[in-house]
C-alpha cells in the first residue's frame, strides 16, 4: 500500500507540537529533536509559548521515517535504521563521530558508555548496583544449574533486576539512563565469583575480573579487560541489538530490551564465536603447532574461528588495538605466538586477519580464564550499547520496526485438512 498524500486540511494549516508528534508518531520533545537537526523547521506561536509546524513539511517527513524505517513494501531491500550512535567505513568505527579506538585506550569501559548514551565525557564516572537489585538477581541466577551458560545467567539476571524495579515502565530518558548505571554493574555482580579475589566494587573490569578468573589481576590485565569491554560497547546493528530495537520499538522497557539481546547473543553465529577461539587457540597451545588443529578444523568442514569480518576488509581495528595491551600482559607470550601461527596458516590459503575474538581469545587463555569468558566480557560490553540503542528507538516511532511478510505458501483458498488415520 502507498504512503497517502497528506489530506489539504492538515497540509494547508500549521500544527501544534501535539499534533506534529502524532503525525509522525514520536514523543513531543522528538519533534524539537528534528528541528535541532534541521529535519523540521518551526515556529513560535505569537504571543504565547510553544510553536507551530508547517503541515506539509511533517507529513513529508513522516514519509520519509516509514521508506528509511522499513524499505518500500515489497522492494525485498535491506532494512534500515537512521542512528547516530556507531559509524563504521574504511576499516575504523566511531562512536558518535569519535574515533571508538582512541576513546576505549583513553577513557574507562563507564566514560565511553557515558558518551554513548549522552554524548557528554563523565570522567571519574562510576556504576554502582542497589542492593535490593542485586540480592534478586543473586538469587534468581542461584537457583540455575551449575553448567548454566554465561548468557542464561546474564538474562536471568536482567529479568531478576527488572522485578525489583517498580519504575522499569518509565521509559522517560533520565529513567532509562538510571537504569543503564545500575543494571549493568547488577549484572556483574550476580555472576559468582572466581577463586579468591574477590571485588565487588573500583571500576566495573575489576568487578568482573573476580568472575571471570581466580588469579590476583595485575595492572596489565585488567587495563586489557576495561579497554576490551570499550571497545566491545557498540558495532552498529548486530543481529543483538536489532532485537533490543525492536523490542524498544514496542516499548518493551529496558530490562527486557537488553533480555532480547541477550537470548540472540546465545546464538553460535554471534556470541560464541570467541569460545570457538579460546578452544582453538588452546588446541594449537597442546600440539604446539597450529598445523595440525587447523588441518582437522577443515576437515570436519568448520570454519576456522577468529579470522576475517565482513564489516572489515583490512584489519578489525579492535583487534588491533587489544593485541597491542596483550604484549604488556605477563605470561600472554606463548598464547600470542599461538594466535600468530594460525593466522599465518590459514594465510597459505586464505589471507584473513585476525578479528577481536581471536584477541579475545589470547586474553582470556593468558589470564586462566574458561572458554565462556569471552561471551561474558561481549555480553556486559554490549549492554551498554543495547541501552543506547534502546533510547534511540524510544525517541522514534513506535512499532516502526515491522517489516511485511511475503507469503509464498499455498495460494488459498485450500481445503480444510483431513484428520491424520489413527
Amino acid at each position: 500500500m502507498r504512503d497517502q498524500d497528506p489530506s489539504p486540511a492538515s497540509a494547508e494549516r500549521r500544527l501544534t507540537t501535539k499534533e506534529a508528534a502524532e503525525v509522525l508518531g514520536v514523543k513531543p520533545e522528538t519533534v524539537y529533536a528534528y528541528v535541532s537537526r534541521g529535519q523540521l523547521s518551526s515556529r513560535r506561536v505569537p504571543g504565547g509559548r510553544g510553536s507551530t509546524f508547517d503541515g506539509r513539511e511533517v507529513e513529508a517527513l513522516a514519509r520519509r521515517n516509514r521508506r528509511e524505517s522499513s524499505g518500500s513494501p515489497g522492494s525485498g531491500g535491506e532494512l534500515s535504521v537512521r542512528t547516530r550512535i556507531t559509524l563504521i567505513e574504511e576499516d575504523r568505527y566511531y562512536y558518535r563521530g569519535v574515533d571508538a579506538t582512541e576513546l576505549a585506550t583513553r577513557h574507562s569501559y563507564e566514560e565511553v558508555a557515558e558518551w554513548l548514551w549522552t554524548g557528554r565525557m563523565r570522567p571519574g564516572t562510576s556504576f554502582t548496583a542497589p542492593e535490593a537489585a542485586v540480592l534478586v538477581a543473586r538469587r534468581a541466577v542461584d537457583g540455575l544449574p551449575e553448567h548454566t551458560s554465561p548468557t542464561d545467567r546474564l538474562r536471568v539476571a536482567a529479568i531478576g533486576a527488572g522485578t525489583a524495579d517498580p519504575l522499569r515502565f518509565d521509559l522517560s530518558e533520565e529513567a532509562v539512563l538510571g537504569t543503564a548505571r545500575t543494571l549493568i554493574p547488577t549484572l556483574v555482580a550476580a555472576l559468582p565469583q572466581q577463586g579468591t579475589y574477590r571485588r565487588d566494587e573500583g571500576p566495573l573490569a575489576q568487578r568482573l575480573w573476580s568472575r571471570l578468573s581466580g588469579r590476583d589481576a595485575d595492572e596489565a590485565s585488567l587495563r586489557a579487560l576495561d579497554t576490551a569491554l570499550a571497545l566491545l560497547v557498540d558495532h552498529d546493528l548486530a543481529a543483538s541489538t536489532l532485537a533490543v530495537r525492536v523490542a524498544a520499538s514496542a516499548r518493551a522497557h529496558a530490562y527486557a530490551a537488553v533480555s532480547a539481546g541477550l537470548g540472540v547473543l546465545e546464538g553460535p553465529l554471534h556470541g560464541a564465536s570467541s569460545g570457538l577461539a579460546h578452544r582453538l587457540l588452546m588446541d594449537v597451545l597442546d600440539e604446539g603447532d597450529a598445523g595440525p588443529v587447523i588441518a582437522e578444523e577443515l576437515r570436519a568442514g568448520r570454519r576456522i574461528p577468529g579470522l576475517g569480518h565482513r564489516l572489515y576488509t583490512g584489519e578489525d581495528p579492535r583487534a588491533r588495538v587489544l593485541f597491542g595491551l596483550l604484549e604488556e600482559i605477563p605470561n600472554a607470550g606463548p598464547a600470542l605466538a599461538a594466535a600468530r601461527d594460525i593466522v599465518a596458516t590459514t594465510a597459505r590459503h586464505t589471507p584473513l586477519h585476525a578479528n577481536v575474538d581471536l584477541a579475545l581469545a589470547v586474553l582470556t587463555v593468558s589470564c586462566g580464564m574458561p572458554a565462556t569468558a569471552g561471551e561474558t566480557i561481549f555480553a556486559v560490553a554490549r549492554t551498554a550499547g543495547w541501552i543506547a540503542h534502546a533510547l534511540e528507538e524510544y525517541g522514534e516511532r513506535p512499532l516502526r520496526m515491522r517489516p511485511s511478510g511475503h507469503y509464498v505458501g499455498p495460494k488459498p483458498p485450500q481445503p480444510l485438512p483431513l484428520p491424520l488415520p489413527e
